[in-house]
This record gives structure tokens, C-alpha cells and sequence, in this order.
């Protein structure tokens, strides 16, 4: 007490608000105290920065920063924060007022926890972390001294931001001696790269498990070097390990959140916390209430009196005035000068002697008080005998008047309200139990969510933390996971108009495409972009792909070629052959002159028809026969047959001579010569 009367702090009103009245605990970055918040007239605590930190701009502004956004998270299960500031050099934080016990205090007390015990302490921790991890704050800085435990069994989690706001001032270094007492729960990626995320939070809650479930941290050494080197090279031991018989679930839970590789970890506290639930129920771990105990001041004794023999079970005072073992940054009370102990106390013989004055009995001198019930007339006993009993009887009835008056006036009073538990990130059995057990009654809406696992509360009505009546109904929203859709396979090849009747049914955005394809007709479905099978999101964008035939082909060469090669060659390419033979004097007969159209017409659509032409060989006919005819019959005739004449007239007018002879074939349109004259 001497110290906190010494103590400069006690007894300023920071920035005309914030009296300070009590130091609570001090530690390497700050010192906590207890105050009033004179605007709102409530109890606070006061948490005032060291000189050294609040010297330095950049720890001020990351200060200040960090202030606001922990602010901003309200969670039944995170230690509020209500206003930050600076006045006369007093860099400060004013939060919610936290009477219990730190995690750390639980585990000095009393040794290493059931794993039920355990299991009750880290859900609401991972609880108010998901909350935080949900709004993309990351707390840095998790162990048992920022995880307190109020007298009323809700856990809370201190000091989010603080370890990032002194992060910037490069103070934070595992031989600076700072962060000494916080190294034991860094995670690998923090001591190798200073990088965090939630996974961080994961790995240091996961080693906070391992503590609780074997009453130590699973790496000790000389210097926070070596315990750093070990977490960056070493896989954490299995808690069995330590202490046989825990089961193999916890095991794997705790290898799970304190892997080496952040990505090889649950993503975050929700995660995490799914995992804890899983193995909660696969073991049937049985409900138990969170270890903390009161932490009672006695009652003050009476002038001269000896002290009551119920101590505060705060142990020792240390020499700063502080209590001993108090390593955490963040105050948790005990109640300082507060209420006196639950437990009445009474005085010997308050009972027999109904409590009170004693009245004495009328008599001589020197016989006041001396007469005992024997003493007296038998006459006198009988009445006496019938006043003891009237007068119990009207006590008790008076005593159990005033207990249905006290009851009935409990329950219209705060009786009949209770607090809302923390349930969101619960599996739903386990919501449903929390809420029945305090008295509430659950009703259950099964939505899609992107974010929250199936099967886990996504939001509650109302919220952890509001004050209702029991009985009353909350509204639980429990995920059913992400909505998806799926089309069916059973569609592609059906014709566009059949796929499009049956997606209608479906929340999704069709939109159409055309493409070729070799083997789906024209106007049928041959494809989707996502896949077929793929699972969709509402209103997720689907392309639909028509066929519009087979992609269009060049048109090969097939001059040359016999009749059956070229043939060949154009059918394998979709198309249509037509054979048509024309005569050719060079071209051998059954060889292909080419195509109509020609290849150099461009690519032609599947199906195209394709004239084939073929060589008939050269066109031959049989010479007529002319001789003895005079010269305008046999050049008729040779004209009529296909050829041309050729006439030479010598002394005469008819055909004495032709050549080629009569009967032989002839190419058409080649020449007969004629001789004419007198035969």
C-alpha cells in the first residue's frame, strides 16, 4: 500500500475523466490500475504505458491505432476496450474491469488441468479470438496471462493489439528482454520473420492447451533464445507424453494447432475451435465449469479483534505492494477492500440466545439474571414453555415469509433475467445445450453460409451478452455450409431448347455460346463452362455451349489420285462426294482431275457436297466412211461425227482418198483429210 501511496499516477484525473485510485499490477510495458470513470460513474481499468514506450512517437501512433481497432471488437469473451489517450506525458488505455483469476494464476494454484477443465477454458478463448479473426484482428500475443477468468466463469481475452503497437518499435526482439515471459508461445513464423496471422494465434493457443493439460510449457531454456530455437526447429510433444492417459483426439488436437508450418494449421480460431468441438463430442467430454475460485477479501475485523481466520488466498504481498505471482499485463482483480465473505459468521450462542439484547429477570439485589428455568415456579414453566414455542413458531414463519418475499422479489427483480451465452462458432448440440442450461430456449434456422463450417452457429438473437428473461427464445442461425449447385451431366447432347427448360429451376446465369464439335449435331448442348458436376454459387455465371457442327475443313488435293483414293479422302473429312467423269486426252481413265469447288475455294462447312471428276480418257470416235461421196456430203458427215475436214481438190469432186480410214477411232475434233477428184 505504501507504494501505491508513492506511486505518482494514483490520484491523477486523466484528461478530466479517468480518476486513478489503485495500482493492480505493473510489468515490463505498463503499469494497470483501478479507477472511476467519473462521466459514467463506473468502475474501470486503467492501463498507463511506460515512460519509455510513451516517449516514442511510433509506438504512440501504433499505440493509438491498435487502441481503435480492439475497440471496435465487442465479444462476451474479449476484454473490452472503452477509450485510449494521452495527458501530461500519460499514454493510457481504459478497458473493462475484470474481477477473477488470469489462466496463468489458475495453473500456479493448481497444477495442470483436466482435459474437461481445459476444453472449458479454450472454447471461449477461441470463441473471442474468431471474433476477432473475423474482423481481421490478430491478437499476436496469446498465453495464460491475457486469458483472464471472471468470478462469474466467463473467460475473457485481454491486451488485443498491444503486442503490435510495441512491434513498432523494434523493442520486440527475443534477446531484448522485453517479450521474455511471451516467447514460450510465439509461433515459428513470429521468431524467424516477425510475420503474424491468425494461424499465429492458432499455434499459441494450442501451446496454452499443452500447458493446461500438463502445468507446463512444452519448451524450457536458459534464455528466450533457446526456447525460440526450439519452437523453430522442434515439433511440440505430445501432452501424453507428460502425462499418460490423455487421449489420443487431444493429442492430435494440440499436433494440429502447433505445427511448424502456418499453413499445415487450422486457418483460424474458428477452425480451431471446430476441431476442439469435434473432439469433444467423439470423447463425450462431460460439461464441467471454468477452474477459477473468488477471490475474496476477508471482512474487516473489529477494533482489537483477531484477524478472520479466511484469508484472501491472494498469497503473499510483494515488495512493490503488488501481489506475487502476477506475470500477466492485463489487471484481473481480487476484491480489494471489497464485500465482505459469502459465508455469514456467527457469534457462539447467537442462536440459543436468539441474538439481541438479553433483558434480566426482576429480583433482589445481586440476583439479576440469576434465576435459571428450574428455579422457577412450576406454575411459571408451563406459560414460559407455551411463549418459547409461539415465539419459534412465529420466527419461522416470519424467517420463511421473508424467504418467499426475498424470492419473489429475486425473481421480479434480477431473478428472472440471465446473460446470454457465447455460442456463435458452437456446433449446434452444443449451442443447444449451453442455452437450455442457462435457462433459455433455442430455436434453430439452418442457413447457407460461405464462411461458417456446417453444422456451427453463425449468429445468435440476441446476442452473448444481452440480459433477458429466462425462458425467453434465441434465434440461432446454424450453418448448413456453402449453397451450391450442381448441373446434371444427363444434359449434354440433349438439344438447346431441353437444357434450357430444365436449368430454369436454377438460381444461376445462364448464358449461351455456340461452338463447333465434331461429333454433337447442330443445335444440341455439347458442353458447360464450369463443368458439368461442378458445384455452382447462386447466381455464379454458367456458359452454355450449342454446337454448330463440325468446325469447316480445307478441301484437300486429290488430283491424281484413282477414283477410290479421292474418294476416300473427302468423305473422312465430312463431306459429300458426287462423281462426275469428263474425258481427258492426258489423264488416264479412273484418275481424279480435281474437285469442284477446288481446294483453293477456302474451307467449306462440315457436310459440304463435293464434285469429284474423274478421267474418262481421251474422247475417241469412229472415223464415218466418205469415200466416193462428193465433198459436201463427206465434210457433213465428218462434222456431224466430231471431226473437221480437211479437203484437197485435185481435178475432181469426190473423195478418192481419206485418212484417217474409215472405222478407226479418232480423237473427237481431230482432223480427216480428203483427196477429191474424178474416181
Amino acid at each position: 500500500m505504501e507504494t501505491t501511496l508513492l506511486d505518482p499516477v494514483v490520484g491523477l484525473v486523466l484528461e478530466k475523466r479517468y480518476r486513478v485510485e489503485r495500482r493492480l499490477a505493473r510489468g515490463g510495458m505498463s503499469t494497470v490500475y483501478e479507477g472511476t470513470d467519473l462521466r459514467l460513474d463506473r468502475r474501470v481499468a486503467i492501463k498507463v504505458m511506460t515512460e519509455a514506450l510513451a516517449s516514442d512517437p511510433s509506438f504512440v501512433a501504433s499505440f493509438n491505432r491498435e487502441a481503435r481497432s480492439a475497440a471496435r471488437l465487442s465479444h462476451l469473451n474479449v476484454v473490452s476496450v472503452s477509450d485510449q489517450g494521452e495527458d501530461d506525458g500519460f499514454v493510457f488505455l481504459v478497458m473493462e474491469l475484470v474481477r477473477g483469476q488470469t489462466l496463468r494464476e489458475v495453473i500456479h494454484e493448481n497444477g495442470r488441468l483436466s482435459p474437461e477443465q481445459a476444453f472449458a477454458v479454450l472454447a471461449p478463448t477461441l470463441s473471442g479470438l474468431s471474433a476477432a479473426h473475423r474482423t481481421g484482428l490478430i491478437h499476436r500475443d496469446v498465453k495464460p496471462e491475457n486469458i483472464l477468468l471472471s468470478r462469474d466463469g466467463v473467460v475473457k481475452v485481454a491486451d488485443f493489439g498491444l503486442a503490435r503497437a510495441v512491434a513498432g518499435t523494434g523493442t520486440t526482439s527475443v534477446t531484448s528482454g522485453v517479450l521474455l515471459g511471451t516467447v514460450a508461445y510465439l509461433a515459428p513464423e513470429q521468431i524467424e520473420r516477425g510475420n503474424a496471422d491468425a494461424r499465429s494465434d492458432v499455434y499459441a493457443a494450442g501451446i496454452v492447451l499443452y500447458e493446461m493439460l500438463t502445468g507446463k510449457p512444452p519448451y524450457a531454456g536458459d534464455s528466450a533464445l533457446s526456447v525460440a530455437y526450439q519452437h523453430v526447429n522442434n515439433d511440440v510433444p505430445l501432452p501424453s507424453s507428460k502425462v499418460p492417459g490423455i487421449p489420443v483426439a487431444i493429442d492430435e488436437l494440440v499436433s494440429s494447432a502447433t505445427r511448424r508450418d502456418p499453413a499445415a494449421r487450422p486457418l483460424d480460431a474458428g477452425a480451431f475451435l471446430a476441431e476442439l468441438f469435434d473432439v469433444s463430442t467423439d470423447l463425450a467430454m462431460t460439461r464441467v465449469t471454468v477452474p477459477v475460485r473468488y477471490r475474496e477479501s476477508p471482512p474487516p475485523a473489529n477494533p482489537g479483534s483477531a484477524p478472520h481466520p479466511r484469508n484472501d488466498h491472494r498469497g503473499p504481498a510483494a515488495p512493490d505492494g503488488t501481489r506475487a505471482a502476477r506475470t500477466h499485463r492485463t489487471a484481473v482483480l481480487g476484491t480489494a477492500g471489497g464485500r465482505a465473505s459469502d459465508e455469514a459468521t456467527l457469534s457462539p450462542g447467537s442462536v440459543a440466545d436468539g441474538g439481541g439484547d438479553r433483558r434480566p429477570t426482576t429480583g433482589r439485589p445481586g440476583e439479576v439474571g440469576q434465576r435459571s428455568a428450574d428455579q422457577r415456579s412450576p406454575g411459571a414453566q408451563a406459560p414460559a414453555r407455551r411463549r418459547q414455542r409461539t415465539g419459534r413458531i412465529v420466527l419461522a414463519l416470519v424467517l420463511v415469509l421473508a424467504a418467499i418475499a426475498g424470492g419473489v422479489g429475486w425473481w421480479y427483480g434480477s431473478g428472472r433475467y440471465t446473460v446470454a451465452p457465447d455460442v456463435v462458432g458452437f456446433a449446434e448440440a452444443s449451442a443447444v445445450e449451453t442455452l437450455q442450461e442457462a435457462g433459455l430456449d433455442p430455436i434453430i434456422e439452418e442457413v447457407f453460409s460461405e464462411s461458417v463450417a456446417d453444422d456451427m452457429v453463425i449468429s445468435a438473437d440476441p446476442e452473448a451478452g444481452a440480459e433477458i428473461m429466462r425462458g425467453s427464445t434465441v434465434n440461432l442461425q446454424v450453418s448448413k455450409g456453402p449453397e451450391r449447385f450442381v448441373v446434371d451431366e444427363a444434359l449434354l447432347g440433349l438439344a438447346e431448347a431441353d437444357v434450357v427448360t430444365a436449368l430454369a429451376d436454377l438460381p444461376i446465369a445462364v448464358v449461351r455460346a455456340e461452338g463447333f464439335h465434331e461429333t454433337v449435331p447442330f443445335g444440341a448442348v455439347f458442353g458447360f463452362d464450369p463443368a458439368a458436376g461442378t458445384e455452382l454459387r447462386r447466381d455464379q455465371q454458367l456458359t452454355m455451349l450449342v454446337s454448330v457442327g463440325p468446325e469447316p475443313r480445307a478441301i484437300p488435293d486429290v488430283a491424281g489420285t484413282t477414283l477410290e483414293e479421292a474418294q476416300a479422302a473427302l468423305v473422312a473429312l465430312g463431306f459429300v462426294v458426287e462423281v462426275r467423269e469428263d474425258f481427258n486426252r492426258d489423264v488416264a481413265v479412273g484418275i481424279a482431275l480435281g474437285t469442284e469447288p477446288a481446294p483453293d475455294a477456302g474451307p467449306q462447312p462440315f457436310g459440304t457436297t463435293i464434285v469429284l471428276v474423274i478421267s474418262k480418257g481421251p474422247d475417241l470416235v469412229a472415223v464415218p466412211d466418205v469415200m466416193g461421196k462428193d465433198q459436201d456430203t463427206a465434210i457433213a458427215e465428218l462434222q456431224a461425227a466430231g471431226f473437221v475436214a480437211d479437203t484437197t481438190s485435185f481435178l475432181g469432186n469426190r473423195v478418192c482418198q481419206q485418212s484417217p480410214p474409215a472405222g478407226e477411232l479418232a480423237e473427237r475434233g481431230s482432223t480427216v483429210s480428203l483427196l477429191l477428184s474424178f474416181c
